[in-house]
């Protein structure tokens, strides 16, 4: 947080000031570090303006300094184990090879586990700042008759090639700003901060289908398309040759039928939109990629020079939910940021005097409600589920009080260990699972100042508070124990049968480290948990399997794969009964791999 000192403090080798630039009066800010504002009686106030993310430094203390945010949750940890080893380059393994399976894995599983992530964090002697910032490496652990066999390759993107042939950084990636040629002069390294910047096709992100086929995907434009038998990089794609956007999510939904939604942003001489896509589910020619695709309709930031960042957005059966949250983007500053020598990264910042606004599109029509759901400042990267009942909307999703956590992601924050280790965790907001209900048909004859929430047993609330404007209140979907875990991210469901439907179990990750340490599952009948942890080891994101003679919602398993930093090759498949939470195999792989993001289960 960027805060105004009304009365200087005096400096003492105890403590330092923290001086940034408000992100939109511009004026400089002063604060006292982490390590005093917590106990020093100065009177501060916001700069009423803007709160920037990651413009600010600690004097003396160099890149990478954390601030300590507004509204930290969860207990403080101490003696933090090192995971620097989950964030170390790794080697491809193009062949596959045999692991060696513990326990059972149940014969019925047979498919492709495919898991994204970053996977090469430097090139000669230059290196990556951010997490985000690595280099695509693929994963896939196939599945059959009980026997695992695992493969990886890294993707052949424009990015890789172009920094593996010149064994030097050459594209931008969002915390790193790829410098000029050395062995140009310094009069061609000048001019050459006015070239346009290369856009990354790195898809480091996710897996993700349209029409059938596994591409993988980051958030700009280009996706690549992959073989999911073998991980071969096939077809570059980029999503502007076929319809009006600068970027898309690595989060579409899927209807049953196939066709595919997303979101992306379009930058016009008039400033920003929000569009959401519609992808049909046919081919009409093999080869066909992106064909047919259509923007169905598009939203009005609230300021065009200063969208929102959005990693995902929800859907129900008749809306997608998109919510604009108060990350921003300060587009002046991103399209400077190569002439002004600074990562594109530093035109996002976290502004909590703005509220959340939910707008909803009809998908039938490509109609948006002119009602919009407001709420407190708060930040999500990942929805749960939406669904409908009794002319209600359910919005579930994974919500922190502060917006700052992307800066914490540095690779050098990662890598840290001791009491510094611990700063960077304790200063971070957790992430908690929350609903919000949103009343669908609001008109002028809604009565203002009541709850419009009719659920009895629902703790949310929804109040008009003027022409097309309700003010959201959440429930909380956990109990007080959740607090315990660090809160959750990376959410899974069954998303096959409950995707857009009511539903009683959600999964994901607990996080009392930076990545995450346990799994749970959640039920939302009494919101009580069940976990899985064992000390030292790091899961990633849960994939839900059903079996084949599935009849109630949670028969079936949970993949994930689980990383150990203090044992050398420690990496394992892990299959838990997800009805039980409990183990029941794990196939040990015989080579390291660094904590990824996301991944698919390809059926056989």
């Amino acid at each position: 947080m960027i805060i105004q000192i009304l009365r200087t403090p005096y400096t003492t080798a105890l403590h330092k000031r923290i001086r940034g630039q408000c992100s939109s009066c511009l004026r400089l800010r002063w604060r006292l570090c982490a390590r005093c504002s917590g106990t020093q009686m100065w009177r501060i106030r916001p700069c009423y303006r803007s709160y920037a993310m990651s413009s600010v430094k600690l004097d003396g203390a160099g890149a990478g300094a954390v601030e300590a945010n507004s509204k930290p949750t969860g207990p403080l940890m101490k003696n933090l184990e090192s995971i620097a080893p989950l964030v170390q380059s790794a080697a491809e393994t193009p062949e596959p090879i045999s692991t060696q399976v513990q326990g059972i894995i149940p014969t019925w599983i047979n498919g492709k586990f495919l898991r994204n992530g970053p996977g090469k964090f430097e090139f000669g002697n230059t290196h990556y700042n951010h997490w985000f910032d690595g280099m695509a490496l693929l994963h896939q652990f196939r599945i059959e008759h009980g026997r695992v066999t695992y493969m990886s390759r890294f993707l052949r993107s424009d990015a890789y090639k172009k920094n593996s042939e010149r064994n030097r950084i050459m594209i931008s990636e969002f915390g790193t700003l790829a410098m000029p040629d050395p062995c140009k002069s310094l009069f061609q390294r000048f001019l050459s901060r006015f070239e346009v910047m290369d856009v990354t096709d790195n898809a480091s992100v996710s897996f993700v289908k349209y029409k059938g086929d596994y591409y993988v995907s980051t958030e700009t434009n280009f996706m690549h398309k992959v073989n999911p038998e073998n991980l071969e990089t096939l077809d570059k794609v980029d999503w502007s040759k076929f319809i009006a956007v600068n970027g898309a999510t690595a989060h579409p939904h899927y209807e049953p039928d196939g066709t595919t939604y997303n979101m992306g942003n379009s930058y016009g001489n008039k400033g920003a939109l929000y569009n959401i896509i519609k992808v049909p589910p046919e081919k009409a020619e093999a080869k066909d990629t992106l064909q047919g695709a259509s923007i169905l309709c598009s939203i009005v930031p609230a300021k065009k020079s200063h969208p929102s960042y959005y990693h995902s957005f929800a859907m129900s059966e008749n809306y997608v939910v998109f919510i604009e949250q108060p990350i921003k983007m300060d587009l002046l500053k991103i399209v400077t940021s190569k002439l002004r020598g600074r990562a594109l990264g530093e035109g996002v910042y976290w502004d909590p005097t703005q509220e959340t606004v939910l707008h909803l599109a009809d998908k039938r029509t490509g109609e948006v409600s002119a009602v919009k759901y407001h709420t407190a400042p708060l930040s999500t990267f990942h929805q749960i589920n939406a669904f409908e009942e009794d002319g209600l909307l359910m919005v579930d999703m994974c919500c922190s009080d502060d917006g700052r956590a992307i800066g914490n992601y540095l690779i050098q924050n990662l890598r840290r260990s001791g009491h510094a280790l611990d700063e960077v965790y304790n200063a971070g907001c957790r992430a908690f699972p929350r609903r919000f209900v949103l009343p669908l048909r609001v008109t002028d004859e809604t009565p203002a100042g009541q709850n419009l929430n009719t659920r009895s047993a629902s703790g949310a609330t929804c109040v008009k508070v003027g022409k097309n404007k309700v003010f959201c209140q959440h429930e909380d979907l956990h109990g007080d124990d959740l607090h315990d875990y660090g809160g959750l991210e990376f959410p899974q469901i069954n998303y096959s049968k409950h995707n857009t439907r009511s539903y009683r179990y959600f999964y994901g990750c607990g996080f009392r480290h930076l990545v995450g340490d346990s799994l749970l599952k959640m039920d939302l009948r009494d919101k009580t948990l069940k976990v899985w942890y064992q000390r030292g080891f790091y899961p990633s994101e849960p994939v839900f399997v059903a079996s084949p003679d599935a009849v109630e919602e949670d028969d079936g398993v949970i993949l994930s794969v689980v990383l150990t930093p203090s044992q050398d090759k420690g990496t394992f498949l892990l299959v838990l009964e997800a009805k039980t939470m409990e183990e029941l195999g794990r196939a040990n792989v015989p080579v390291n791999i660094p904590y990824g993001f996301h991944g698919a289960f390809n059926p056989s």
